[in-house]
This record gives C-alpha cells, structure tokens and sequence, in this order.
C-alpha cells in the first residue's frame, strides 16, 4: 500500500477517531497525539491492513486501547488535569455566566468520579459528541450496555446533582 492509498483509505476517519480520543481523554493535545500514533502505527502496519474488512472499526479500536493505555500510564484517575470547558459566550450578565462555568465544572468533577465504563460512555456522548454506534465500536459494549450505561450515569449525575 502506497502513500497514497493509505491516506484514501484511514484518513476519512480522521474526524471521528478525534472524537473518540478527545472523548476519552478529554485534552485537545493528548487526542492529537493518541491520533499521530494510531497513524504511525497504521503505517508501519500497512501490509497487513490489507485484509482487514472494517477498517474503520479496526482504527477506533486501536484508538480506544491507545488511550486507555495512555490513562493507565498516566495516572489519569487519580487527580489527572482536565481542560477547561469553554464556555460559549451568552448575553447573560457576568454573574450568570460564572454560575454557568461552575455548573460545568462541577459537571464534569462529578463525570469524573463515575465508574469507568459509565465515565468513559457519558464523555464520548457529551463531549465526544459520539453516536451509540461509535461509543459501541469503542468500548465494545452491546448497543443495550451502552445504552444502561448511559442511563445509570444521568441518573447517578441527576442524584449528585440534586443533593448539592
């Protein structure tokens, strides 16, 4: 496989494989070079791609063992950086928008503390902004898993949130 024919065939998933990395990463930087290795890696493996019959599947997946990977070495749990949500501006009086930001804030601080499978399946849905499908490719949970995680999740968020 050529240049050529490698960019053709991996780089129209370029977009989703972001989503996926910056979902479970959730740093901007750490995605693109989770995506930069999946690349590297695609490449050095380029012969034996050629049997593969769903390559996009097959990247998500190298993308998602990637990043956890990356989390486990990083020590991501326990008191790992997150960035700062961008808050979309809103014509709302400053003290609105600080109340906003510290909604997300808390949001996500909560988000954080869920198991990880239900963490993992909310930031691809939220933040992500992942499909069922894509959170299924990625996790390799059944559309059924995906869906009792994501409702166990809101529900413990709802909780937690109503207590505060």
């Amino acid at each position: 496989m050529d240049a050529k024919e490698f960019k053709q065939r991996y780089y129209p998933f370029h977009p989703r494989l972001y989503r996926v990395a910056y979902a479970l990463l959730n740093r901007a930087e750490d995605a693109e070079d989770i995506l930069q290795e999946t690349y590297c890696r695609l490449w050095l493996r380029r012969e034996e791609l050629t049997g593969i019959r769903q390559p996009e599947a097959f990247c998500v997946t190298m993308v998602k063992n990637l990043c956890m990977d990356f989390l486990r070495a990083s020590g991501w749990r326990n008191g790992g950086e997150t960035e700062e949500m961008p808050v979309i501006p809103s014509e709302g009086t400053p003290e609105s928008e600080l109340e906003s930001r510290e909604r997300v804030a808390q949001i996500e601080w909560l988000i954080d503390r869920l198991p990880e499978k239900q963490r993992i399946a909310m930031r691809m849905r939220g933040f992500g902004d992942c499909s069922s499908e894509e959170i299924e490719a990625a996790t390799g949970e059944s559309a059924a898993n995906v869906r009792v995680l994501l409702s166990r999740a809101r529900k413990t968020l709802r909780e937690r949130l109503l207590k505060q």
